[in-house]
């Protein structure tokens, strides 16, 4: 397997990226939801948002990356000769970047509401560049929470597209992302 994609393959990096993004993002949903019931006494209250910011922060770093590598790499040619799936598919993966993004920017502005920047496991800390306004921390908060639930109900519609492709329409979408060609 080659570390850069073929017009036929997706290479080891693009693989890589994509299933290590997919888990944290969902891992980090998870983690998200199960904070929203724990109480100030509860086991994980101070330790879980130190977590899920400095991984959160992370995730948006590795987004950046996974953009600028899939700009000035090839994409292997779509195996579906539907044109539907041809309109489809590129339209979905625009909109989970956007909403990675965007789920990003949106945990930032929470934390940053409060005029801080966002520490990265007591590494370092990325600076707050917009100082908390009125509300900041609020509706960062809903847009943040809206955007979470967009995301993952779309990344589960595109596993279950990946599924469809595998199990109906019988072509190898699905065995390329785990960088299997049959």
């Amino acid at each position: 397997m080659h570390l850069k994609n073929s017009d036929t393959e997706f290479g080891l990096i693009s693989i890589l990226l994509h299933w290590v993004s997919a888990v944290v993002i969902i891992a980090l949903f998870i983690l998200g939801v199960w904070m929203l019931g724990l109480g100030y006494y509860d086991k994980g209250y101070h330790l879980a948002p130190l977590v899920h910011k400095s991984v959160g922060m992370i995730i948006l770093g590795l987004m950046l990356f996974r953009l600028i590598w899939r700009t000035v790499n090839l994409s292997p040619a779509p195996l579906s000769n539907n044109s539907m799936d041809k309109l489809i598919a590129p339209f979905v993966h625009h909109c989970l970047y956007w909403l990675v993004f965007l789920v990003c920017i949106t945990g930032y502005l929470i934390v940053t509401a409060a005029d801080s920047g966002v520490s990265i496991f007591d590494w370092f800390e990325v600076p707050a560049i917009i100082e908390g306004r009125d509300g900041q921390e609020d509706l960062a908060g809903a847009w943040h929470w809206y955007l979470s639930l967009a995301l993952i109900v779309l990344t589960m519609l595109h596993s279950a597209a990946a599924l469809k492709h595998h199990l109906l329409n019988k072509n190898n979408t699905l065995l390329r992302m785990f960088g299997i060609n049959s």
